[in-house]
């Protein structure tokens, strides 16, 4: 029994032994045993094969075959650009947006799109209403100038009504002065 034992520990034993690994330097040899197609055929036996439902495998082809439309793709390039407290010129910074907008619509062109006015919370209804249609209107306006047809674009005008931020500091404020892009069905 003891003979036993001391084998087991010995063949544990140097089966835990640290393997050698050749330096950097050395050249790699080929193994000394070629691994057999038995070998292989025995690995592969091993390998579990996960079917996948053919709904799924549908959709991912799909996804993946598929481009982006028009409106995915809008979505990705129209961002809303700001303005300034009781302002509507547009600022440096909305240019470069407004410009991709203008030549992403002319590469589309059976797109329409809605421009809404939005104010921060800060005066009454009526103004912030008027304020919103003319903000509105300058964006228009801009992507107009750039060559885009007026009667693709539609105009709204929120006021305070539609606010993306309800704290009262200026940060908050500065978000809900804006211009959002709609694509028009």
């Amino acid at each position: 029994m003891k003979k036993i034992l001391i084998i087991a520990l010995l063949v544990f034993a140097v089966s835990c032994a640290k393997k050698y690994t050749k330096p950097y330097d050395e050249p790699a040899r080929a193994p000394e045993e070629p691994i057999s197609e038995e070998t292989i055929e025995i690995e592969e036996e091993q390998v579990e094969e996960v079917e996948i439902p053919r709904d799924q495998r549908i959709e991912e082809e799909d996804m993946a075959s598929r481009e982006m439309t028009a409106e995915e793709k809008a979505q990705q390039i129209f961002q809303d650009i700001l303005f300034d407290y009781d302002k509507y010129d547009i600022r440096a910074e909305a240019r470069p947006v407004l410009d991709s907008v203008a030549s992403f619509l002319n590469d589309e062109k059976d797109l329409n799109i809605a421009i809404e006015g939005h104010c921060d919370e800060r005066g009454t209804n009526e103004y912030n209403l008027a304020l919103g249609e003319k903000r509105a209107n300058s964006t228009k306006n801009y992507l107009v100038s750039l060559g885009i047809t007026p009667d693709r674009i539609t105009v709204v005008t929120y006021g305070e009504e539609k606010q993306l931020c309800v704290d009262q500091n200026e940060d908050c404020w500065q978000l809900n002065r804006r211009a959002h892009f709609v694509v028009l069905k």
